[in-house]
């Protein structure tokens, strides 16, 4: 993969930088080796700043490690990595759901929370800092929108294929088996296109490509330390920090599948909806936007594929993770909303105005999270994707076309 490398820090603030990231997990990895048990709300606190802090280690390794990987390797690599916390607590509810059904609820709300806070809440960001860096910085850009290169049709097109799959699950009563087998192979496919396809040049920026531009060894060693640190957080931080969601919610009388829904995913999102924003008022929003793309595509797949596999290790039925009326309600309603955001992307662009119908649907689903109102708003997303769907259908051909592998790799355009 060709690299271009944007040096604006320099080494004392990487080693600034990474060093306050390291520290600020330290407390989370010294508790959970002494075998501490920490308050509920103390404990969202410290291992809610580990998960933060083992995001952005995550993330720098994995951009230096792309100078060194293959092109389908390194979007591989790249498209793990970037949620690797969010599946260490997900997959965390959904293995201690095997032996303890309180818990199965708790795996669906996480992971629904987090798709819907990529296409809700940072794909707007993303757009709006995008037009404001066009506007008062000069920034090169669209003024009313973000556009998308021509080669972002193929995760929009196995995202349209995961989407329509989803509706089945709600039916089926549980996640099941074959649901991993069918979510799975749809991410396989998906790597698979990607890596027949000869990538363009990317470009790496503050904290990465200063680390990117070291010589070869020190370059490895540094992304594969960073890897390491990374994952010691993840381990030791995942699991308490779930308890200490579920436990200050009892504690505090608030709903623990809301606590669990939100405020998990925003600490293991937020590193990277801040790298795309960053990305965005460089001028590259088209790049910042692809990576949460690629994120969503990611969590829809792969992600939703580990939870039946990580309940039957946890204890529990081959037959899957069964669902109450609330999953399901929820399930219904991240799929219609991921049907929107696929209907937006069709023609390659996001204006100003779908980015504030994103964000106001999901403002209200959040504000006002009753039945009534979830199924409503599903609707809304359903009959609004519906018509942008119809409006751009002759752009479907094209679409489609995108998901088949095929031929020699040829350069994006």
């Amino acid at each position: 993969m060709r690299v271009r490398l944007d040096v604006t820090v320099s080494s004392r603030g990487v080693a600034t930088r990474v060093g306050i990231a390291a520290l600020a997990a330290v407390p989370a990895v010294a508790v959970r080796l002494s075998g501490g048990h920490l308050p509920p709300l103390v404990g969202i606190a410290v291992f809610g700043v580990a998960v933060l802090s083992a995001v952005a280690l995550l993330m720098w390794a994995s951009e230096v490690a792309r100078v060194d990987l293959p092109g389908s390797l390194a979007l591989a690599l790249l498209a793990l990595v970037a949620v690797l916390p969010e599946y260490a607590i997900d997959i965390y509810f959904a293995f201690a759901a095997g032996s303890d059904p309180e818990f199965a609820a708790f795996a669906l709300a996480n992971m629904t929370g987090a798709n819907r806070l990529l296409i809700g809440v940072a794909w707007p960001l993303l757009v709006f800092f995008a037009i404001w860096a066009v506007r008062r910085r000069g920034q090169p850009g669209d003024r009313n929108g973000v556009c998308l290169s021509p080669h972002r049709r193929t995760e929009t097109v196995y995202l349209l294929m995961a989407t329509v799959y989803a509706l089945v699950i709600p039916v089926t009563g549980r996640l099941a088996w074959y649901d991993t087998v069918v979510l799975g192979g749809l991410y396989a496919l998906y790597l698979s296109r990607v890596g027949r396809s000869e990538h363009a040049e990317e470009g790496l920026v503050g904290v990465a490509a200063t680390l990117a531009d070291q010589p070869t060894t020190r370059r490895r060693l540094t992304a594969a330390a960073l890897f390491g640190t990374a994952a010691v957080v993840i381990l030791s931080a995942a699991e308490p920090f779930g308890k200490s969601l579920v436990e200050a919610g009892s504690t505090l009388g608030i709903d623990e599948f809301l606590l669990v829904q939100w405020l998990a995913p925003v600490a293991s999102e937020a590193p990277e909806v801040i790298v795309a924003v960053a990305f965005a008022l460089r001028g590259r929003a088209d790049d910042g936007l692809g990576a949460l793309l690629a994120a969503k595509l990611n969590q829809w797949t792969l992600l939703v594929a580990c939870l039946p596999i990580a309940f039957y290790l946890g204890g529990g039925e081959f037959t899957g993770l069964p669902l109450d009326d609330r999953q399901t309600e929820e399930l219904y309603l991240t799929t219609a909303q991921t049907l929107l955001g696929v209907a937006v992307l069709l023609d390659l662009r996001i204006s100003r105005s779908e980015a504030a119908l994103l964000l106001l649907l999901f403002a209200v689903q959040f504000a006002i999270p009753t039945q009534t109102v979830r199924y409503a708003v599903a609707v809304a997303y359903a009959i609004l994707a519906g018509i942008l769907l119809l409006r751009q259908r002759r752009e479907l051909p094209t679409l489609v076309r995108a998901a088949w592998p095929t031929g020699r790799a040829r350069p994006r355009t």
